[in-house]
């Protein structure tokens, strides 16, 4: 893999530039992530801040979680996708959710833990070859 990697949202407004491999990527199935995702669960790509640079308009959202953490969302002021989350208390990580979607670059986000499987949806079979975990682990 050749990095930089290019991604943009749907209308073009928001992209960013990867410069290293994610650290990890995980699917959850949590229910918030289901909302997110519209699917049966959400795709996170765990990266460094300091690996990722990012240009366009960014608007923010935030909430509690279950766990007593605080999680953010920065999306395009565009199109309203979702872009990446944060914990405001520890910035140097960046869940990045936005793939690009060159057919090369999709190994690299594919998932390799499946976190919150207890709240699954049934008919979907997680791969053998990953790790899972009932909750966050």
């Amino acid at each position: 893999m050749q990095y930089p990697i290019n991604a943009s949202c749907q209308c073009g407004q928001v992209s960013y530039q990867l410069k290293a491999a994610p650290k990890m990527v995980a699917a959850c199935h949590c229910k918030e992530c289901q909302k997110l995702a519209t699917a049966p669960f959400s795709v996170t790509a765990v990266v460094d801040e300091q690996d990722i640079d990012f240009t366009g308009e960014l608007a923010e959202w935030g909430r509690p979680t279950d766990s007593g953490n605080r999680n953010h969302a920065k999306f395009c002021t565009g199109c309203g996708i979702r872009i990446y989350h944060f914990n405001p208390d520890d910035p140097s990580m960046i869940k990045l959710k936005l793939k690009p979607t060159d057919e090369a670059l999709q190994p690299l986000f594919e998932p390799t833990v499946h976190v919150w499987v207890k709240e699954k949806v049934s008919w979907y079979q997680i791969p053998d070859n990953v790790k899972v975990f009932q909750e966050q682990p």
